[in-house]
């Protein structure tokens, strides 16, 4: 996968297949300390410390779809060849928490991608779940919360192409500003 993004789809998708109601996702850039770190938080059934071992065996899945799983060793190697790493947590019946940090000037550290758009898209097409975005960019933050953004928009649902085009509009302006003001 060329794009942090991508990992971040996946990962959400294995916690929407865990049963999570709500996933934060924080992009966390501090260029003061060189890093990039991304991690995707969920409230689903959660693994045992035996299954978060077997994580880098490809052949180790719980999916009855598919045989392989590629998710995570493919998201620890992008972040070990830019010089991070990544940790997953998790307890059965709390949730898990996967943490991948890169060397932000790496020269081998893929591209954040589009990241309003990767976000916007996971949330219209599960707009029954939660979902929490926090932008952290050199200890100044955003946040994007679905539970807020329903309440606003009340009858209107997430998954309306205008709103997804407002959504996406928004969130990526907001991370502009964000930048703009830090610099």
């Amino acid at each position: 996968m060329n794009e942090i993004s991508l990992h971040i789809i996946d990962i959400i998708q294995n916690s929407l297949s865990a049963g999570a109601s709500i996933i934060r996702v924080i992009i966390d850039e501090c260029l003061s300390e060189n890093l990039l770190s991304v991690t995707i938080v969920d409230n689903g059934k959660g693994m045992t410390q035996e299954q978060v071992e077997r994580l880098d065996d490809p052949f180790f899945t719980s999916r009855t779809t598919r045989r392989v799983g590629m998710g995570i060793p493919l998201f620890r190697q992008s972040a070990e060849q830019s010089g991070g790493d990544l940790l997953v947590t998790s307890e059965p019946g709390v949730g898990t928490t996967v943490q991948a940090r890169f060397l932000n000037d790496h020269i081998d550290r893929p591209p954040l991608g589009d990241i309003a758009n990767t976000m916007v898209l996971m949330i219209s097409a599960n707009p029954e779940k939660d979902f929490v975005f926090e932008y952290i960019y050199n200890s100044q933050s955003y946040v994007f919360d679905t539970v807020e953004v329903k309440a606003v928009l009340e009858e209107l649902p997430l998954n309306d192409p205008a709103v997804i085009r407002m959504l996406t509009e928004m969130i990526a302006e907001n991370i502009r500003d964000l930048k703009t003001q830090s610099d």
